[in-house]
């Protein structure tokens, strides 16, 4: 039997812990997607509880503990009103998490920052509890301390267009602040025009681009002044959450009639709404190709399921599943009608059914044609339910499959935490040992010096070069 999560945890082989201890372990993080607010980095926040850090934010281990039985007061109740009860219910439902990747990010997380191996059940949870909440009162363990222990180099964090970037102002000019951190743009609020917010929110984005709009090309030019203001903050990527994909094609004063009619407070169907969105997302693609960004995008989410506790919480508290109408057939024309007019941008497509991964590696196929960049069009890592050792390896595969994985991007953390960037380990150790798989069973050649290449490159090297980070 193996010892729970050693120095080879998840690396079966020889090759793998060589790949993995050689190379992967040692090479710095690019976070280039994640969801941590930058003022806690300009504020270099501090932690008194271990739940705020951990459990306070973190959609995935509310789940479980949902699962367990426990009511929402031991959930998101207890947030800012019991700590110790939030940890006592995550370590009720822990021990039988057992398959889940939570189990493992868990243990990675309490041995990395806070040196505990301990089971955490509800028996230890006191003594945990305690112990981590002294750790946080040391030196280093303040939201940069816990980014500089981590060997993090840069962080995209995801942001409104009508964001000031104040705190990344702050960041940039503070001498002290190791850490590279720069905005992305995500622009979702002005492309779903079918959000009952939607008006409110276009005048609000009229207000902070000094652009009054009144139709669709007033639209673009307020987007076009947010973007220039973003690019000179440093921003190399954009991020845009759609249901599913699309593609539709419109007139100029059909987009104008769309675009009135929402602002006018009248219903948007479907049809005319994916109009809409597809010109607005084409407009975006030419001016990132023009600018070198990267243009992101993840599809295949059907959110607030619960309308009961939607309506009790809010969005992103949990609630949310894979649809099965991501339609990643879509793409393909949409990415040909940027190529058509040589503005097809560097992208990264990501779904969160497992099932489109290998549509989506196809379809990058067809796009690396006069690329000037390798893996122009990636597949993006697995995305939240598919975080998990058995998701990442699908994802690993399908890319082997489809196209060169030594040109792949890496991991992100897509995370709330500063304690999540351990997961960029779980996938070193997952990438290791698929690659050390295939050496040892004799399909692929035992060429350690160039698989350690695409292992570095992987974990990091493709990433700073594929954004243009300049690191």
């Amino acid at each position: 039997m193996v010892n729970f999560m050693n120095e080879d945890f998840l690396l079966k082989t020889e090759s793998a812990a060589r790949l993995y201890h050689e190379h992967a372990e040692k090479m710095p993080v690019i976070d280039y997607h994640c969801h941590i607010n930058p003022e806690d980095i300009a504020r270099d926040k501090r932690y008194t509880s271990i739940s705020d850090v951990w459990l306070g934010g973190d959609h995935y281990k509310w789940r479980l503990i949902r699962a367990n039985g426990t009511p929402e007061s031991g959930v998101t109740g207890a947030l800012g009103e019991d700590p110790f009860l939030l940890f006592q219910s995550f370590a009720a439902a822990l021990p039988r998490a057992i398959g889940n990747p939570v189990y493992h990010w868990t243990y990675l997380e309490l041995k990395r920052y806070f040196g505990i191996e301990k089971q955490l059940t509800p028996e230890t949870a006191r003594e945990i509890f305690d112990a981590c909440n002294k750790k946080l009162a040391e030196p280093g363990m303040s939201a940069r301390g816990l980014i500089d222990q981590s060997n993090v180099r840069l962080i995209c964090t995801t942001d409104d267009p009508t964001d000031n970037l104040e705190y990344h102002r702050q960041i940039a000019g503070d001498k002290t602040c190791k850490v590279k951190v720069l905005p992305a743009f995500r622009p979702d609020k002005a492309v779903n025009i079918r959000n009952p917010e939607f008006a409110g929110y276009i005048a609000k984005l009229a207000e902070v681009s000094g652009v009054e709009i009144t139709d669709f090309a007033s639209l673009c030019r307020a987007l076009d002044s947010r973007i220039d203001f973003f690019n000179a903050m440093g921003c190399r990527a954009s991020d845009h959450g759609l249901e599913s994909c699309i593609y539709a094609t419109a007139s100029q004063a059909e987009l104008d009639a769309i675009l009135s009619a929402a602002l006018g407070g009248e219903a948007v169907s479907p049809q005319r709404a994916e109009q809409y969105s597809a010109a607005v997302l084409l407009h975006l693609g030419r001016r990132y190709h023009e600018l070198g960004w990267v243009m992101q995008i993840h599809f295949g989410c059907k959110r607030n399921n619960n309308s009961r506790m939607f309506r009790q919480l809010g969005a992103d508290t949990g609630f949310d599943s894979m649809n099965g109408s991501g339609e990643p057939y879509k793409l393909s024309d949409f990415l040909d009608a940027l190529d058509c007019t040589g503005q097809l941008p560097r992208m990264v497509l990501y779904s969160l059914n497992p099932a489109d991964s290998e549509i989506i590696a196809t379809i990058a196929g067809c796009f690396m044609a006069d690329a000037g960049c390798p893996g122009k069009i990636q597949l993006g890592a697995a995305w939240w339910f598919n975080d998990t050792k058995s998701g990442m390896e699908k994802q690993l595969l399908d890319y082997a499959n489809g196209t060169l994985l030594g040109n792949f991007v890496g991991m992100l953390t897509d995370s709330r935490s500063f304690l999540s960037y351990t997961r960029h380990e779980y996938f070193r150790r997952i990438l290791c040992n698929f690659l050390g798989k295939l050496v040892e069973d004799g399909e692929y050649a035992a060429d350690f010096d160039t698989l350690g290449r695409i292992v570095e490159d992987i974990c990091y090297n493709n990433t700073a070069r594929f954004f243009g980070f300049g690191i």
